[in-house]
């Protein structure tokens, strides 16, 4: 029995862990213009957060149809896969885990098990790489499907975002909001669970950081904690460093720059954490 592992780009795992693992990542798509490009494959992070103050247009993203994804499904059968997990973004986020289930759908030639991580960034990456390391230990899909369930309920991402002005160029606050927020020096910050999407309204910087390192340690004893940011490494160390003590061993277990996919919509300059809590 060959299980192989299906992701998308949003899960920011590090190359070398892709590589190790063997898993396979289909690229989401970022339009800019008439433009459209593969996240990380024909626009890197860096072009794109460089770009992203003076694209013409406002970038928007879009998920691949079930064909694209069929081919996946077919190249990973071909190379000896018995079953496929697929395990993508947060379907209250992105049409990307429907695209994926049409697709199991209509393509029959090893079974196929989709799983809506509930959460983003690494919260879907440290999702797919603990599914990645119980297949390579000859689990089953049921047994990896309930660890998956198991982690999801317990994997959080906070950030606070440098700015709401993505948030209304993407539609998710109309003009006179931003306006209203920018005028009160509002800073949005984001949490996610389970599926689960809110956000909080901070009067400044300073606290909306200092409420993140307070959500964080909310949650207790942490199993995994990773650092995420929107091309802010600076300000990601040293929040980092701030809440370092509350890392599991002392250390974060991965840290990266957030796909484009979501930097669309949040704009540079946030920064947050993805923390998996520990079992009571």
């Amino acid at each position: 029995m060959s299980i192989r592992i299906v992701t998308d780009s949003n899960c920011d795992l590090p190359q070398g862990v892709v590589d190790e693992y063997d898993i396979a990542v289909i690229p989401m798509y970022i339009n800019i213009g008439s433009e459209s490009y593969l996240d990380g494959v024909t626009m890197s992070r860096q072009e794109f957060y460089e770009g992203l103050p003076h694209f013409d247009s406002h970038p928007t993203t879009s998920v691949p149809g079930p064909g694209i994804i069929i081919e996946t499904f077919e190249r990973l059968a071909d190379e000896g896969a018995t079953e496929i997990l697929a395990i993508h973004v947060a379907g209250s986020l992105s049409a990307m885990v429907n695209s994926a289930r049409l697709a199991s759908e209509e393509w029959d030639k090893v079974p196929v098990t989709v799983f809506d991580s509930g959460n983003l960034t690494l919260g879907t990456g440290l999702q797919v790489l603990a599914a990645a390391r119980a297949a390579a230990q000859g689990r089953t899909m049921g047994e990896i499907v309930a660890l998956l369930k198991d982690l999801a309920s317990r994997t959080y991402c906070f950030a606070a975002l440098d700015t709401v002005e993505f948030l209304r160029r993407s539609g998710r606050l109309t003009r006179f909001q931003s306006s209203l927020a920018s005028a009160l020096r509002i800073k949005p910050l984001l949490k996610m669970n389970n599926g689960e999407f809110e956000m909080e309204r901070v009067r400044t910087r300073k606290a909306a950081l200092a409420r993140v390192v307070e959500l964080l340690r909310g949650l207790g004893s942490l199993e995994e904690l990773a650092l995420v940011h929107t091309h802010a490494p600076e300000e990601a160390e040293a929040l980092g460093c701030e809440a370092g003590s509350l890392a599991p061993g002392g250390g974060f277990s991965l840290s990266a720059e957030v796909t484009p996919v979501i930097g669309t919509h949040i704009g540079p300059g946030a920064v947050g954490f993805v923390a998996i809590k520990a079992r009571e």
